[in-house]
């Protein structure tokens, strides 16, 4: 038993000391850069070879540990220290972005390298994204020329898919706005992304991540108007992306208008001080009538609680719309916002279910009291109706409409007589 006893294996530190020094070992990028930088120094300008090299460099090198030392090389040729310098103590490649050739057919190339790479090593897609909203903060480090290469292969990634647009974010920094960078650098990122994709497609990806209304933020706070920056990118020979982003302000300023103009009716304010501060938004915002009331229709029927029975709510919708009938008589006093009303009311109707029914009765009432006119009722109902229910609200309008022709064809007759 004693003899047993004594055989049990004892723990030595030995273990845990090579571990240690693994571990050292482990995290040191420079034999990965010597690596790296053999091979690229071997294959040279031949980016079919750089992806192949990088291919098969991935099942020997630990991507995954060095994601950021990597990309430093592939762009920078070398490590970068913070700031954006090459770190001095190490050797460096020629072959890398920053000193290739700048034009676009270049930049491409090496926007297939980065692609492919990350195709096959799918864990490199958030580290790549780190290190381009790091490269971003380095702008300054940079000569006029790197910048331009990684604006115009910024742009290529992002058009790709291989980007999301919040890596945009890193050029909101206050240095880098302040200095005129950010701005500069974003008129050669739109340039390279628009010459691949449409206006729709890069507002889109802005919009998908909430970028479409922070452009302005480009500019310092005391050149931060839609203005400044219409002038600035029309210049700089971008005229989709400063409508875009005035097109963008406009919407801004209708939300935050129907949201003022949903809290005045809440509060029960009378109907000519409404009417009053809606005609002064539509002079200072440059807004059409035809916008006005389709705003004014959805604040209205966006300040009640709707009852959820459907007898019930024809007749708190009629009992509203009386009300606030003078509102939206002064704002159709043109044809074209007639129509655009009774759009707004179809599209309404039909996608809340329990107006369905109330459609006659509204476009009734709004006949009656003046808003609607039997002429923009008419052309509703023979040609600029939508497709929307159709069937239903025709059907609804039928007697009405029949009314109204024979009340024109009388009157017509009896202007005959009269002459």
């Amino acid at each position: 038993m004693s003899n047993q006893r004594q055989q049990k294996p004892t723990l030595t530190g030995q273990r845990f000391k090579t571990r240690k020094r693994d571990e050292k070992e482990r995290f040191d990028p420079s034999q990965f850069q010597e690596s790296i930088i053999q091979g690229l120094n071997q294959t040279g300008t031949d980016l079919e070879a750089v992806a192949k090299f990088l291919d098969a460099s991935g099942a020997k090198l630990d991507y995954r540990r060095y994601a950021e030392t990597l990309f430093d090389i592939l762009v920078a040729g070398g490590m970068l220290a913070p700031g954006g310098t090459l770190a001095d103590d190490v050797t460096c490649t020629e072959f890398c972005l920053f000193k290739a050739q700048e034009d676009m057919e270049t930049m491409q190339a090496y926007a297939q390298v980065f692609n492919k790479l990350i195709r096959r090593y799918k864990y490199l897609e958030k580290g790549f994204e780190e290190e381009i909203k790091k490269l971003l903060l380095f702008l300054k480090g940079f000569t006029e020329s790197e910048r331009n290469k990684l604006a115009m292969l910024t742009g290529i990634l992002l058009a790709n898919g291989n980007l999301s647009a919040s890596i945009l974010s890193s050029l909101f920094n206050e240095n880098l706005v302040k200095e005129g960078v950010s701005a500069c650098f974003a008129v050669k990122l739109f340039k390279s992304w628009l010459s691949e994709k449409d206006i729709g497609s890069v507002s889109a990806s802005l919009r998908k991540v909430g970028m479409d209304n922070r452009l302005m933020e480009l500019f310092p706070a005391n050149k931060r108007s839609c203005e400044h920056f219409s002038k600035y990118f029309t210049d700089a020979g971008l005229k989709e992306l400063s409508d875009f982003a005035r097109n963008q302000q406009s919407i801004g300023a209708r939300k935050e208008l129907q949201k003022e103009l949903q809290e005045q009716m809440s509060r029960g304010d009378p109907l000519k001080d409404i009417i009053a501060y809606t005609r002064e938004e539509i002079k200072k915002n440059n807004i059409s009538e035809q916008t006005m009331i389709g705003l004014i229709w959805s604040s209205v029927m966006s300040s009640v609680e709707w009852n959820k029975k459907e007898e019930l709510v024809t007749e708190q919708a009629i009992k509203l719309l009386k009300q606030y009938s003078p509102l939206l008589k002064a704002f159709t006093s043109q044809g074209l916002s007639e129509l655009t009303l009774l759009l707004k009311i179809q599209e309404y109707c039909y996608d809340n279910i329990h107006f369905m029914k109330a459609f006659q009765k509204i476009v009734v009432l709004l006949y009656k009291a003046d808003v609607l006119s039997e002429e923009a009722i008419l052309k509703w109902y023979n040609e600029t109706h939508l497709a929307k229910g159709k069937s239903v609200f025709l059907e609804q309008m039928k007697k009405f409409v029949e009314w109204l022709k024979n009340a024109e064809e009388e009157s017509e007759s009896e202007e005959e007589e009269a002459d």
